[in-house]
């Protein structure tokens, strides 16, 4: 999970941007949180993904076989 303090410099950047142009320095900062924040927010997705199994309405286990897969690799881990 990002800290307070990232996700808080993410927001400063975004809404000073909206107010003024941001230095080179600024720019490269803000896309290494972006990409930081993002990076920490897909391994979260992927992390609630591989707890989920999809039910059809008869009652069939009807999981993708690509998250099957990754479910065992996770097992095996």
């Amino acid at each position: 999970m990002l800290s307070k303090e990232k996700i808080s410099r993410i927001n400063e950047l975004a809404n000073k941007s909206k107010q003024e142009e941001l230095s080179k320095e600024e720019k490269a900062e803000q896309q290494k949180l972006r990409q930081e924040y993002l990076k920490n927010a897909r391994a979260s997705f992927k992390n609630q993904l591989k707890g989920v199994t999809v039910i059809d309405p008869k009652g069939n286990d009807v999981t993708p076989e690509k998250l099957r897969q990754m479910q065992k690799n996770e097992k095996k881990n």
